[in-house]
């Protein structure tokens, strides 16, 4: 009997409802998916583990942290780089020496630059809640099942951004949350297949791919990315493609919801 996970990355409010302070155009339907194979296929799904963007509003990656030359908050969806930092355009409130290293390794290590978002998925915020059709699907399986859902937090620390589920963009000392989630990654990989959903494809989906391929490739030919179950934030789609095109090169498999299951 093959032993499968379901991990979905992000699917909450503020992502997944048209009225969420970030909301990716087509996340409402891909949550109606997932729910649906959660509803459909639930017995041969054997552990749910959902994921939860989780921010302060003083988040390095939101506009009250920073300002520009004449003390403004930036905009949201400003693009900030270490050279325009360095000029004097764009001015951090707090950490400044931290902000200039930070901006620096995110440019080295080749992550996506810098980019300030709307505040989002805020603590204890109705934005940071999962989405209700996906809730209403995973408490059915719940108690359908009898197997509990694993939430896993990410985004706490407000001095880095936390796309991939399994490590911060760039660890912050002494800060263990930020560091690679080895564990998480052994979880996974005791199961036979991991279905991966969720939002958006463009970032968090595109970087916990690409984090698995880095850091543990074992991992990587188990993984089915569901491609009718995430969408890209608008005009960030290009972004991501190299990286899924190097995860079928290491062996990730592409299918959607209602094809996962077919012929098992």
């Amino acid at each position: 009997m093959i032993k499968t996970a379901l991990l979905v990355i992000d699917a909450q409010y503020d992502f997944c409802n048209p009225n969420g302070t970030l909301f990716v155009p087509g996340a409402e339907k891909d949550v109606e998916r997932i729910a649906n194979l959660i509803s459909l296929e639930g017995d041969k799904i054997d552990a749910i583990f959902l994921t939860l963007d989780t921010h302060k509003v003083l988040d390095i990656a939101h506009p009250l942290f920073w300002e520009d030359q004449n003390g403004n908050t930036v905009a949201p969806f400003t693009l900030i780089s270490r050279k325009s930092v360095e000029a004097g355009k764009w001015v951090p409130r707090y950490h400044h020496e931290f902000v200039l290293k930070y901006l620096q390794t995110l440019e080295t290590e080749g992550e996506f630059q810098h980019f300030i978002w709307p505040e989002h998925c805020l603590i204890g915020s109705k934005g940071a809640a999962l989405d209700d059709t996906l809730m209403n699907a995973v408490l059915a399986w719940t108690h359908r099942t009898r197997r509990d859902y694993r939430t896993v937090s990410k985004g706490i620390n407000p001095l880095t951004e936390h796309f991939g589920v399994f490590k911060a963009q760039v660890p912050v000392a002494n800060a263990p949350e930020t560091e690679l989630d080895e564990r998480f990654l052994h979880e996974l990989n005791e199961y036979d297949q991991v279905l991966v959903a969720g939002e958006a494809r463009s970032h968090c989906v595109a970087t916990s791919i690409r984090q698995i391929v880095k850091f543990a490739p074992s991992l990587a030919p188990k993984v089915v990315v569901l491609t009718d179950c995430m969408s890209d934030v608008p005009n960030f789609g290009h972004l991501a493609d190299a990286i899924y095109e190097e995860a079928a090169q290491n062996g990730m498999t592409f299918a959607k919801a209602n094809q996962v299951f077919s012929g098992k």
